[in-house]
């Protein structure tokens, strides 16, 4: 078997890490139970560019016991758990292509070997899996990083663009990712049917909100030990995480302060208490800041010129792009690190700013990521939607769809039926009621 991990005798401690996740994953714990009886993915071959965390793992025991042949490698160079991918490869048998706080070129020689996995479904974190198939199938060279560009260039026509024939559809798990994809569904170039599990309702509502806003913290408050009351705390973007972030920093007595370019979304934080204000004035009053827009530079050079002796910036959004890291390198006099996921810059005048976790997602950088309840519903939807496809991916257009709402509600129900809550029913009065626009009062 074809892997590359860092230590493969760390897999006890991993399948302990796994076990206790799968204790808060009912709902994926039930359709891995079905998967293993009735076998709908014999055949499938899965690529998956997630995080290789715990709850990922409980996801591809899932797949595989449903009859896949799985390939995981990292979405993001920061956040695998190396103690996880030594049990998959040990005890599961399942290919993994990931190492904690690796290069990014080994980053991206480990999407190109999931990619020579010849996946029919593919399963994205922030679609760089995806693009890079495009980029190899679509002959856009400059693209690639110079690993996959010297594989793919190897490549014959025919083959490469049988890599993309053969791929039945795949799913997008982040909002970043979902933007993408979605631009190259505009642009013409979306050469397969991708599902945005980051849109269903179980998912976002969720995961984006509870479980971002909880685990941030959790990875700023292990990076750095500081305390949160009385902080004013920055979130730029108002978005679901953006939501979620903010509600766990005011429970922890932060003054919350808000930034954001949509309108509609600057007067929601506003009705929900917080302060709004551009970045530009935010920059000068936050002791600590994170982002999490899906965009990039949100905080720019000139922003880390106007904060304060101390400030601490973190970003949760996909990639660390959104925070311009080359410009806060040209007003650096000197920098070092002072504390694990934390990196002190010195400006001239000798103010400091403290980067914590490269930029990368802080969450899973310092931390553990989301916690296993939440990422149940999550995976939950990656699951079934691989069901959805392999059952009917080819007749699907090349777009970008949303999760069937059949699925959507499906696992909000077991979730529920699993917390042991019920909930009432309409009777045939009320449903007659609402499919009629005869009756009135």
């Amino acid at each position: 078997m074809d892997y590359d991990i860092k230590d493969i005798d760390m897999a006890g401690k991993g399948r302990l890490r796994v076990e206790w996740a799968s204790q808060s994953m009912p709902v994926l714990g039930g359709i891995r139970e079905r998967f293993e009886r009735d076998r709908p993915l014999e055949g499938v071959r899965i690529s998956a560019c997630l995080h290789i965390t715990a709850e990922t793992a409980n996801l591809a025991r899932a797949l595989k016991g449903g009859g896949a042949e799985v390939v995981l490698c990292a979405s993001n160079p920061l956040s695998t758990q190396d103690d996880v991918a030594a049990y998959l490869v040990a005890e599961e048998e399942i290919p993994v292509f990931a190492i904690k706080g690796e290069n990014s070129q080994t980053y991206y020689e480990h999407i190109q070997r999931a990619l020579n996995h010849g996946p029919t479904v593919t399963m994205d974190d922030g679609a760089d899996l995806v693009s890079s198939l495009h980029f190899i199938a679509l002959g856009k060279w400059k693209e690639l990083s110079p690993a996959v560009r010297k594989w793919a260039e190897g490549l014959t026509s025919t083959a490469r663009e049988e890599m993309v024939r053969r791929v039945v559809g795949g799913t997008e798990e982040t909002t970043t990712g979902v933007i993408r994809l979605r631009s190259m569904e505009a642009g013409g170039v979306l050469q397969f049917p991708i599902i945005a599990v980051n849109d269903a309702d179980s998912k976002h509502f969720f995961d984006n909100r509870y479980g971002t806003g909880q685990s941030t913290m959790d990875g700023i408050i292990r990076a750095t030990n500081r305390l949160i009351a009385g902080s004013v705390f920055v979130v730029c973007g108002y978005g679901w995480c953006g939501k979620g972030l903010a509600m766990r920093a005011r429970g922890m007595g932060a003054h919350v302060v808000v930034t954001e370019v949509d309108p509609l979304k600057a007067l929601e934080a506003i009705m929900d208490g917080y302060r709004v204000m551009p970045i530009s004035e935010a920059a000068g009053v936050g002791d600590i800041f994170c982002t999490v827009s899906g965009d990039v530079k949100v905080i720019g050079k000139d922003h880390f010129r106007k904060m304060k002796e101390g400030a601490i910036v973190a970003n949760s959004g996909h990639f660390n792009v959104e925070l311009d890291l080359e410009g806060l390198e040209e007003i650096t006099v000197s920098k070092g690190q002072v504390r694990e996921h934390v990196e002190e810059h010195v400006l001239k005048g000798g103010r400091r700013i403290y980067v914590l976790g490269q930029g990368r997602l802080i969450n899973l950088a310092s931390a553990e990521g989301h916690p296993s309840s939440v990422m149940d519903m999550s995976f939950a939807n990656q699951a079934l939607v691989a069901e959805y496809l392999a059952l009917r991916g080819h007749t699907l257009e090349k777009r970008v769809y949303r999760v069937p709402v059949e699925i959507d509600r499906a696992i909000a129900k077991m979730k529920l039926e699993a917390m042991g809550v019920r909930i009432d029913q309409l009777t045939e009065e009320q449903q007659r009621y609402l499919a009629s626009w005869e009756q009135g009062t």
